[in-house]
């Protein structure tokens, strides 16, 4: 068997840390809060007050009581099945039948009366503007990723983040090109940042072996 590989040893920062509100959809961004999979996982909803945040973040309101220690571990156990179907749709391997048959579970709770508000892009669901049971925010979550595995456009859209240390999944935009990165001022920058410095590296070697001829 092959060794595991292993990520560029890079510092766990706060910014590291950081919950991410980026990745195009609520489960991914669900996903999102352990980062840099699968190699070296870095945790970011790890406590209730980091749940609550991710909730406050996604704009989705536990009703009183139900934003708990119980919350937090079904939504972890609900993370780890979405990052093995969502990342299916990438590599191609067979997710656990485990993973389908918790988001099916999930899913099959009668989901809120969807509502719509209006936002400078335009009008959009709010999926915040009741208080949500935990049945009722997991059936959300659980919806969102069946709905966007199971529709071939979206399906698609889906992409990894380039750099090693990262591999964050996001969803594209509709419409312009797919990104390479998850953000241009994360790993975008970091990795011109980086192509930056071996350039130098290059040019000084360059000249230290023109003047030693």
């Amino acid at each position: 068997m092959g060794a595991v590989p292993q990520a560029p040893r890079t510092r766990v920062t706060a910014r590291v840390r950081d919950l991410r509100f980026d990745a195009g959809s609520l489960s991914l961004n669900l996903v999102a809060t352990v980062g840099r999979r699968p190699v070296a996982p870095v945790e970011r909803m790890g406590d209730v007050e980091r749940l609550g945040a991710w909730c406050r973040g996604v704009g989705l309101t536990p009703a009183p009581g139900c934003a708990g220690e119980a919350l937090l571990r079904s939504l972890h156990a609900l993370r780890d099945a979405a990052f093995d179907i969502a990342s299916s749709v990438l590599d191609g391997h067979r997710p656990s039948p485990a993973s389908i048959a918790l988001v099916n579970e999930l899913a099959a709770f009668e989901a809120p009366v969807a509502r719509l508000e209006w936002t400078p892009e335009g009008v959009r669901p709010a999926p915040g503007s009741l208080p949500l049971t935990e049945d009722a925010l997991l059936s959300v979550v659980a919806r969102d990723l069946a709905g966007l595995v199971s529709d071939a456009s979206r399906r698609e859209r889906l992409g990894m983040c380039a750099s090693e240390s990262c591999r964050m999944l996001y969803l594209n935009p509709a419409a312009g090109r797919s990104r390479q990165w998850c953000s241009m001022r994360r790993c975008g920058n970091n990795a011109k940042a980086a192509a930056h410095r071996r350039r130098r590296a290059d040019g000084n070697s360059w000249r230290r072996d023109d003047s030693s001829c």
